[in-house]
């Protein structure tokens, strides 16, 4: 989908990090927009900075774990711009510490916004994008997925299971458009460390799914690593959106923004295939493994 303005482009998680900037730069290029975040207050700020520079933008405060929402979100995207043509399914949360001292509430809310929220999107909004698509109209779908989705590293427990899912669940919804005949194009957005806000993402976890016992050891070491990892990131979340529509562009379906990982992943793929233990995530970088928490 090579020209975008004009377009209709749908984006979770906008108030903030990945989506903000997607959004910013979807304005530059004259797409009209539907933006929503479970923060009203971020949401605002961007749906009011976009109006000012000219954008025909849209906001809704959505929590994309809830499947209802999500459909009132596409119902009003659809009925205020009677198309879409780019969905991006980018909400996320992040989520650490040992796995066996993870609650059930801890997994809920994870893989609630990370993996169902993905699954939403594409229930609420891919069955009239193929219907466009059988009368050529153009579409794409972009799930924000991490590097996350290729390693394990230890104490990221219930974020690499969210992630890794989001990778297969891409992997298949680009086989199943195939098999359908569509043309719709498909891209996972494998980030890694990236100044975000994703590390403080527990600002807007639900009251009804907080713990009422406080963090464990493993999980306040996991939350600064986190925090240290991703406030240390290079690469700007403006420079992620900008190879992200790239790929778009180019209708291409991978996107690893930190290719000096990928040695790592292939070192994990090929430990499998030989019938090795897992491969250490952290042998090209030993300095960044954790060491054993208390506790």
């Amino acid at each position: 989908m090579k020209d975008l303005a004009g377009r209709v482009a749908v984006i979770t998680g906008a108030g903030s990090g990945f989506g903000r900037e997607f959004a910013r730069l979807a304005a530059r290029e004259r797409m009209k927009l539907a933006l929503a975040d479970v923060q009203g207050d971020a949401l605002d700020a961007v749906v009011t900075e976009l109006r000012g520079a000219g954008a025909d933008v849209i906001g809704d405060i959505v929590d994309v774990a809830d499947s209802a929402r999500v459909a009132r979100f596409a119902d009003r995207t659809f009925g205020a711009f009677g198309a879409v043509h780019l969905l991006m399914n980018n909400a996320g949360v992040g989520g650490g510490g040992y796995l066996w001292e993870n609650t059930d509430k801890d997994w809920n809310w994870v893989l609630g916004v990370n993996l169902m929220g993905v699954v939403h999107g594409i229930q609420h909004f891919v069955p009239r994008m193929l219907a466009a698509n059988r009368e050529g109209v153009p579409g794409h779908i972009v799930n924000t997925a991490s590097m996350a989705g290729w390693l394990a590293a230890p104490l990221m427990g219930v974020y690499n299971v969210s992630k890794h899912a989001v990778v297969a669940l891409s992997e298949t919804l680009y086989h199943d458009l195939r098999l359908a005949q569509a043309t719709i194009g498909v891209t996972a957005l494998c980030p890694a460390f990236v100044p975000t806000g994703i590390a403080d993402s527990h600002r807007n976890r639900p009251d009804a799914l907080a713990n009422a016992a406080p963090p464990t050891t493993s999980q306040r070491m996991a939350q600064a690593a986190s925090e240290k990892a991703v406030s240390s990131g290079r690469m700007t979340a403006s420079e992620v959106a900008e190879l992200t529509f790239a790929a778009v562009r180019e209708d291409r379906f991978y996107v690893f923004t930190h290719p000096q990982i990928l040695p790592t992943v292939q070192a994990r793929f090929e430990a499998a295939l030989r019938g090795d233990p897992p491969a250490d995530p952290f042998a090209t970088r030993p300095s960044a493994k954790p060491r054993s928490p208390a506790g």
